[in-house]
Parts: C-alpha cells; structure tokens; sequence
C-alpha cells in the first residue's frame, strides 16, 4: 500500500514530519529573525563556587530571565577553558586520528589531537600547532580556521575550535617525550576521508572533534575548500565568553 493513500490508513509523508511548515500566516511562537547564534546572556543575580579542580570549576548560578519569568533560576555549570582540535589531513586526504582512552566514559576513542586553552592569552593556532606536535609529531605547512562549536552549551563554558591542517610533514626528532598517563602512548591510524565520514554517520568514532571536524572537512572538500577561513579569523563566541568572566584557567577565571 501507498502510505500516501487516504485509503490506505497510514498517515502521509508530509503527515509524518514532526513541525512541518503549514501555509498561512507565521504563529506567534515562529521565529523571524536570522538563523544565527546570538550573544544575548541574561541577569546573574548571583553565583555559588561549588567545586574548584585542576582543569575546570563548578559554579551555581542565579539566573534573571526577564519580565515574562516570575522568579529567577539557578543554573548549574561547568567553567571550562576551552579548547582548540587539530583536523589534519595528507596529501592523500587520509585523516589523522589518534587512539586515546577518556576514563570517563571508559572507552578508548579514536580523535583528532586536540587540546585545552590553559595558557592565559595564547593564540589558539599556536595551542593547536603544539598540540599536534606534541600528540602526533607532525607540523604543517597550510592551516585553516575549519568549524567553531560549543561542546555542551546546556551545562558546560567550553568554547572549541577546530583547525584545518595541511601540507603535513614529520617533527625534526619525532614526537616529544611530554605524554603521561592516558597521553603516554597514543597509536596513529589514518582513514580517507569518505571512510571517516561514513564512520561518523554509523556511530562507530563518538569524540565530537572527530565527528565535526570529519564532517566539516568532507563538506568543506566537496564544496572545493571555499569558504575556509584563515588562523585569525574572529571567535566572537570566545570573546564574548571570556568577557562574561566564564572561562577556567590555573589561576582563575579571566
């Protein structure tokens, strides 16, 4: 049967789809403005330091949402110091990834090199171009600003970027001796990256940098590397984090 059919009983395919656009004039609840992320936080009232750690703190929030809430919210969050990921690719357009384990999940994943800005005012490229020494033991010749992203906006501070590199060539020396724990081996496997794509899209490589930074490459290649942008591009989203106090260094917020 068609499940187009009246007759059939099924509902239609437009039928099925969840929000689905109805002709006419827009709701109220419609939105009518540009389909852009907007920097627009809301009152602090107050905040309650519950946990201070070696990477990033806890903190409560009380939080006025304006006229149309009766009272204020608390929110709780993670202040992180953000964090910049490496997308390098050969001259074959094989991905590099590297195997590490991440206890808190208690799995071994399959990631781009990648780092945490804890050095008050560095550049993220020069974060980036270390980490992919240091993780990897290579350097590259060509970078890119390739995707930016909020890791976890509902409970977490952290602001990722994502670099394109390219041009690669091995460390004079190889990879530094600055690895410990979880770090202190890091197995390499380079994947095409039509094949990383699809293992994206089947669930099987779970690291967000690995999944975004694949996905934008691929998308980025396809559309013939036009619209990259360059190292210093703006991070609007990072200074505006920064200026609101919510980001985690050694030494304290910034």
């Amino acid at each position: 049967m068609d499940p187009g059919d009246p007759s059939s009983g099924e509902p239609s395919t437009e039928e099925r789809v969840p929000g689905a656009a109805v002709s006419g004039a827009a709701s109220a609840a419609d939105w009518t403005g540009p389909v852009a992320d907007q920097v627009e936080p809301h009152a602090v009232v107050s905040m309650i330091e519950r946990f201070r750690g070696r990477v990033w703190s806890v903190r409560s929030d009380t939080v006025d949402l304006g006229p149309d809430h009766e009272h204020p919210v608390v929110r709780d969050l993670v202040v992180h110091p953000g964090a910049v990921g490496v997308l390098a690719l050969d001259d074959d357009d094989r991905v590099l990834l590297v195997r590490q384990y991440r206890h808190p999940v208690g799995m071994y994943l399959f990631e781009a090199p990648a780092g945490l800005l804890d050095v008050a005012g560095e550049d993220p490229w020069i974060t980036a171009q270390r980490e992919l020494a240091e993780e990897a033991g290579l350097v590259a010749a060509r970078w890119h600003v390739l995707v930016d992203f909020l890791n976890s906006p509902g409970g977490s501070t952290e602001t990722f970027r994502c670099f394109l590199a390219r041009g690669l060539s091995p460390l004079p020396g190889g990879r530094p001796h600055t690895g410990e724990a979880e770090e202190l081996h890091l197995p390499q496997a380079w994947v095409p990256l039509d094949e990383a794509k699809d293992l994206v899209l089947a669930g099987r490589l779970q690291n967000p940098t690995t999944g975004m930074g694949v996905l934008a490459a691929w998308a980025a290649r396809a559309g013939g590397w036009r619209g990259l942008r360059p190292v210093d591009a703006p991070w609007p989203v990072r200074a505006a984090v920064l200026a609101a106090g919510r980001v985690f260094l050694p030494d304290g917020a910034v």
